[in-house]
């Protein structure tokens, strides 16, 4: 179940910007003085994706928590996603929060449970759907009272199969056409502060960064003839994954007050707030902070003086990591 049929899928332009209040709360906090001029950041147009600066028309947003250990690999339909995002979760692994809009596969998956850091992290993206294999008792009316279209097995069965060459629970796969059929009055992608164009002057050339976490560790190593950065996961290729652009984002990962089956806690992801990060485009690596002021609000990213940083138009991927 490695390969996937990618289609592309009609829907409105696209919508909302980045509210003035929160440009003007980013840029007053820049510390390059009060002579530097600050360049506008540039919303993309309609007809571009704003999460991927690529042409395509606006869609409602689908997200889909993936497994990701060992026995979940390779993933199915991962290569068709707009933006993925890597989180940690318990024992030190990971898992994966991948977004689509511009088109979707045949399959996705293997699909897997949800986190109370999910909440914060999708509430920027104005009623998604997301897609989860299910989470324990005590999460379930906090994604319920959440801004969220909640797809799962129990309560949408038809917009998932099992597979048969995979054993449970790695082998739980998404129709993602069915399970947007199924939240009809889902929210259209719209601006999450990325910004698309050309690199920053500055930057150091870089052939590949590894990103660990404690039982799982991530390699991107970038490919000049795809323009893209390869992806590798503990050492093994899991498909063709090239994303164009890699944010490693430095966040604070605490306890949660959930914890598995098992009794280990969930970790606890902060998106909010602001820090520091490293964006990886064109062969190099760029140092940037990252600011999101609220859950309600995108990321937007600046050089270290301020100014906007351009990602690479394509697949983006957001590694949050409290390592450094």
């Amino acid at each position: 179940m490695t390969g996937a049929r990618g289609h592309r899928r009609p829907g409105a332009a696209a919508t909302a910007v980045l509210c003035v209040v929160t440009a003007a709360g980013l840029y007053g906090c820049a510390d390059a003085g009060p002579s530097t001029p600050r360049p506008t950041p540039t919303p993309a147009p309609a007809g571009v994706s704003p999460l991927t600066g690529l042409p395509a028309r606006a869609g409602p947003v689908l997200a889909v928590k993936i497994d990701n250990v060992p026995p979940a690999r390779p993933h199915t339909g991962l290569a068709a996603a707009d933006l993925v995002y890597v989180e940690q979760v318990e024992s030190g692994q990971t898992r994966l929060m991948a977004l689509y809009s511009s088109r979707l596969p045949d399959r996705i998956g293997p699909v897997r449970s949800a986190r109370e850091s999910d909440i914060e992290l999708l509430r920027q993206f104005d009623r998604p759907v997301l897609a989860y294999s299910g989470a324990q008792s005590a999460l379930g009316p906090l994604l319920r009272a959440a801004p969220l279209h909640l797809v799962t097995e129990a309560n949408t069965p038809g917009a998932f199969v099992r597979a048969t060459d995979r054993a449970a629970p790695h082998n739980l796969y998404l129709r993602p056409d069915r399970a947007l059929a199924a939240a009809p009055e889902a929210g259209h992608v719209k601006d999450v502060g990325f910004r698309f164009g050309p690199a920053p002057t500055d930057g150091t050339p870089v052939n590949s960064r590894t990103v660990s976490f404690p039982a799982t560790r991530y390699t991107f190593t970038w490919t000049p003839a795809e323009r893209a950065w390869r992806v590798t996961m503990d050492g093994r290729s899991d498909g063709p994954l090239k994303p164009a652009t890699v944010v490693i984002q430095h966040v604070t990962v605490r306890p949660s007050r959930f914890h598995d089956f098992t009794g280990a806690v969930s970790p606890y992801t902060v998106t909010t707030g602001s820090g520091t990060a490293q964006v990886l485009r064109d062969g190099r690596v760029h140092e940037a902070r990252w600011s999101r002021p609220n859950a309600e609000a995108g990321t937007t990213y600046t050089t270290p003086s301020g100014a906007p940083l351009n990602f690479a138009a394509g697949q983006v991927w957001v590694v949050l990591t409290g390592g450094r």
